[in-house]
């Protein structure tokens, strides 16, 4: 377990290098000049321009310049915005919270629809798995920007039972506000978790070992908790972890749609006023809860089943 732990730790590690020094170069893809953005259409001499070059390094080489950034993100000085001329840590702070509850809302109703729906596979029923797998391909075609004005439309503007945008004030208006936005994002996302149910447990009772517990009378609840659910908590966990990680990233449409000042709306607004070191500090925000959470589903599948781990093991 300890060579695999170290294993997955060290690949976690290696992504993250490889991804800050990706996030860092994008500054380089950008077209145009780097001082061009920072002085948008205002006028400008030599010295200020050679002025701003010094503030942001931008006359040092490239590796002098992202190990000077590296640094500053490994201590927590993330710089300071182009745009609102405060730290990005404080802009970070501010907005983290709202992502945060926004995607444990969204995950926590993911779990909840895909457990319950993908669930009703084991009652092998032709027509209610039909009409399921029927539901989980409109579901995960409905892009979240579609769900979000559908949703808004009827529940927020027809019907008045919602907000139409803001994150409110307080915990219970917070959770009223963040309802439809978390509805909306999960609408894409629950069929991941309900289709790997659905498969998982058509599978496991199928297996002989059920068929035979099912045989000897045992009752039908105890044989599904012990011997159908336990074998498929690998893959479910699996898709469930994963499904966290992309809602985490897909927040940004989510929020922009429902005007929500969280992470992925901070970072659409400073992709477009050309805001690089808030961009860059989101991004590899983003990035470390991504391959965190990937690190996480890996240790807690090597956990529930050693069949995971055992090719790490020294033979």
């Amino acid at each position: 377990m300890t060579r695999f732990v170290l294993s997955r730790i060290g690949i976690f590690v290696a992504t993250l290098f490889a991804a800050s020094l990706a996030v860092f170069a994008s500054i380089l893809l950008a077209p145009g000049d780097p001082v061009d953005f920072l002085l948008g259409n205002r006028p400008s001499t030599p010295p200020q321009r050679a002025a701003l070059a010094e503030q942001y390094h931008l006359a040092q080489p490239f590796a002098e310049r992202y190990v000077s950034w590296l640094r500053g993100l490994l201590s927590g000085d993330l710089g300071e915005s182009i745009q609102q001329h405060a730290p990005v840590s404080e802009l970070l702070r501010a907005a983290a919270p709202t992502t945060a509850l926004l995607a444990l809302m969204t995950f926590l109703i993911v779990v909840a629809v895909g457990l319950l729906l993908g669930g009703l596979a084991k009652r092998r029923s032709r027509l209610v798995d039909d009409g399921v797998s029927a539901l989980m391909s409109v579901s995960i075609a409905t892009p979240a920007f579609v769900a979000a004005t559908v949703l808004t439309s009827v529940f927020a503007v027809g019907f008045g039972w919602f907000p139409v945008f803001g994150q409110g004030t307080g915990w219970g208006d917070r959770l009223h506000h963040l309802a439809l936005p978390a509805i909306a994002l999960s609408v894409s996302w629950w069929p991941v978790v309900g289709s790997v149910v659905q498969t998982s447990i058509r599978e496991e009772m199928g297996r002989e070992h059920v068929e035979t517990a099912f045989g000897r009378g045992l009752p039908r609840r105890h044989v599904f908790r012990r011997h159908v659910l336990r074998n498929s908590l690998v893959p479910i966990v699996t898709a469930a972890g994963l499904s966290l990680a992309g809602m985490v990233v897909g927040t940004a449409i989510v929020e922009t749609a429902f005007q929500l000042n969280g992470l992925g709306g901070l970072l659409i607004s400073s992709v477009t006023q050309k805001d690089f070191p808030v961009a860059q500090a989101i991004a590899m925000v983003l990035l470390v809860m991504f391959a965190l959470t990937n690190l996480l589903v890996d240790l807690l599948a090597a956990f529930l089943d050693p069949r995971v781990r055992s090719k790490w093991s020294p033979s």
